[in-house]
């Protein structure tokens, strides 16, 4: 159970509340203390989308450390607890159901209403029995819960919540070129010639036969030829094929939010209604 003094100094701080596997519930947002002993019994972590719903939570086994609260349950069991409105004080049927919730069974000394401390405003509130935050009807005048009187004024004004809903840009992921070296093998035909040899025997005749009578009558000689032949030849070269860049498109996609929002209704006791 944390002390009074822990509230004093955490009021002035932006703490948040975590659970003790360190995830983050909301910030802190409203004290509750005993009426009887001062002691505080509950805080409110704002959760829901920009911390516009408040979640009751018992002090009951918690501890501060640093300028955050660290409370003994879990973020989704804290969220799934019973909404009750901020109004100054909780009823025993309030209180009843989050015990309940939270599977607390000793209640002493935690009948009535309770005072609370609100941190973001700086300043400590009491709430009288059966008082919430409001407009009451006394002496003719209206009055309200902070005391000021408006007299004359004959209308009361109804407020709810409207839900603003915005984007944040956020790095989602890389992407990069990496350039690599892959090897294959390419076989293509290329025409070749060679030369080869081919005996030609022709008869003597009178064309011919003063060539074959001008040697000698008998004799050993040689005659040689030389033969050519083509090979191929390889010969590599680098040449530019394409150019890659990486460019960025931008796509717009349609998600759903859905969060609570709450709404003061207005309600009369023996007139009928005039609504205009």
């Amino acid at each position: 159970m944390l002390a009074r003094e822990n509230i004093d100094r955490l009021m002035g701080l932006n703490g948040n509340v975590r659970t003790t596997e360190g995830d983050k519930v909301g910030s802190i947002g409203t004290f509750y203390t005993d009426d009887d002993t001062g002691e505080p019994t509950w805080v409110t972590a704002k959760t829901g989308l920009f911390g516009t719903s408040e979640s009751f939570i018992p002090l009951e086994g918690a501890n501060v450390e640093g300028d955050d609260v660290v409370v003994p349950y879990s973020k989704d069991h804290i969220k799934d607890a019973p909404r009750v409105a901020e109004d100054g004080h909780l009823d025993p049927g309030e209180e009843e159901r989050l015990y309940n919730h939270y599977s607390i069974q000793d209640r002493g000394g935690f009948e009535g209403q309770r005072d609370y401390v609100n941190r973001s405003a700086g300043t400590e509130t009491s709430a009288g029995m059966g008082t919430r935050a409001g407009v009451d009807a006394v002496g003719g005048m209206d009055v309200d819960t902070t005391g000021t009187a408006r007299a004359g004024d004959d209308a009361m004004t109804r407020s709810e919540e409207r839900l603003n809903v915005g984007t944040e840009r956020t790095a989602a992921g890389r992407a990069r070129l990496r350039k690599y070296i892959t090897t294959e093998n390419v076989t293509t035909t290329v025409p070749v010639q060679r030369e080869e040899v081919r005996l030609e025997r022709e008869p003597i005749t009178d064309a011919n036969k003063g060539d074959a009578m001008s040697g000698p009558d008998l004799t050993e000689s040689e005659h040689e030829v030389t033969l050519h032949e083509e090979r191929p030849v390889v010969d590599k070269e680098t040449v530019p094929v394409e150019r890659v860049r990486l460019e960025k498109d931008t796509v717009t996609d349609d998600v759903p939010v859905s969060e609570e929002v709450r709404k003061e209704n207005i309600e009369t006791e023996g007139t009928r209604d005039t609504r205009r």
